[in-house]
């Protein structure tokens, strides 16, 4: 049997396995915050069992010179066709979360995404990626403060900046309301005994520290209690972002812009009238709208419309190889990923990363070496339309 190419524990070969591990090391509450939906998590379920059934066709007679997963995107060429999607609080899950994310991507050449509230700093991350690592904004009420971030991205020359819109409130996650880690978030005693039984997670955090908003770190008050953090989060953050203030940063912002949470063709629209330079499909991994469609269907219907007047990206429900040949079968330019590589970091700690990358390159490459697909590019035909 032909070795994989790539490098990874094989004691964990998929998703699923991280995610028992990571089960098992973590605090319940931050295990509930990585994992959980809002509402009933209705459309959380939605984006895996709609991807799970796209079906690709392979055709085994066709000449094949061998393959390639190089994708160029924004004038740099990538590795591989997917990225590690923004995700907040990513040192809850594991201390120094974003760093070692950051840290694997840089080696494997693919993007890592940023969150405004996440635990890594702009600039500590621009210096873990050498500077390749994408932004996503949360954008905040006020213009001085958003024009502040920009200046730092600038600073430390971030090539694409994220714009979020899909978050004009919090979604209702019932999970995090439980816990305590809702706005304003509370340590409960449940919390306490949940982290105890958890000791090498707390031994990490001792070394690393408790997580914070460290990109937010210098517009807040010193020492804020749970209750001011709450007030500060809800006081900067709640807000809509519409047409105006995307308008702003695009004569602000000279890098490549991207809108993530673009569902609905009039955003689309809106998206490529004002200029950006791409888009992420995307209902935020099921935590905003339970009643909303899955984030595959919603890339059908845009890509055929759209896919050939600006690049389209997804994430939403994508779990392995197969599902990243599906995303891109399906009209995708790029697919990211959120919980698998949390997963990974969670159950392996530093090795995390890697190992995830790792282990999803193998995978997509079987995938394209099984439908006989010699460029990303050719995952566009494989698609079976449904009956």
């Amino acid at each position: 049997m032909k070795e994989e190419p790539f490098n990874y524990d094989r004691r964990y070969p998929s998703v699923g396995d991280l995610k028992r591990k990571a089960r098992r090391r973590i605090p319940k509450f931050a295990f509930d915050y990585l994992e959980g939906g809002c509402n009933e998590e209705v459309n959380l379920r939605r984006n895996e069992a709609d991807l799970e059934s796209i079906e690709l066709m392979p055709q085994y007679l066709k000449r094949y010179a061998g393959m390639t997963m190089r994708t160029e995107l924004f004038g740099h060429v990538y590795d591989a066709p997917f990225g590690i999607a923004p995700i907040g609080l990513q040192g809850l899950m594991w201390p120094n979360a974003p760093e070692i994310l950051a840290g694997a991507a840089l080696k494997h050449n693919i993007p890592y995404i940023l969150s405004t509230v996440s635990t890594g700093s702009i600039e500590r991350i621009a210096e873990v990626s050498r500077g390749r690592a994408w932004f996503q904004l949360y954008h905040p009420t006020e213009d001085r403060l958003r024009d502040s971030i920009l200046d730092r991205l600038q600073a430390v020359e971030c090539p694409v900046l994220v714009v979020l819109v899909d978050v004009p409130s919090f979604g209702l996650r019932y999970r995090e309301i439980r816990s305590g880690l809702s706005m304003p978030p509370k340590m409960t005693f449940r919390n306490v005994v949940q982290a105890a039984v958890r000791p090498a997670w707390c031994m990490e955090t001792l070394r690393a520290g408790i997580p914070e908003f460290a990109t937010l770190k210098p517009y807040m008050e010193r020492h804020m209690d749970m209750a001011q953090l709450g007030r500060f989060m809800n006081m900067t953050f709640t807000g809509r972002v519409d047409v105006d203030k995307i308008a702003a940063i695009r004569e602000r912002w000279k890098g490549k812009l991207v809108i993530k949470g673009v569902v609905s063709e009039a955003d689309a629209e809106r998206a490529i009238d004002l200029g950006v330079d791409g888009i992420i499909v995307s209902n935020h991994g099921g935590r905003q709208v339970d009643a909303g469609e899955s984030s595959v269907k919603s890339l059908l219907r845009l890509s055929s419309t759209y896919g050939k007047r600006l690049p389209i990206m997804v994430d939403g429900g994508i779990r392995s190889g197969p599902d990243i040949a599906r995303v891109l079968a399906c009209g995708a330019r790029f697919a990211f990923m959120g919980r698998p590589f949390m997963y990974g970091v969670a159950a392996l700690g530093r090795r995390g990363g890697d190992h995830t990358i790792g282990m999803l390159k193998a995978q997509f490459r079987q995938v394209m070496e099984q439908l006989c697909c010699e460029n990303v590019a050719d995952l566009a035909g494989t698609r079976i339309p449904a009956l």
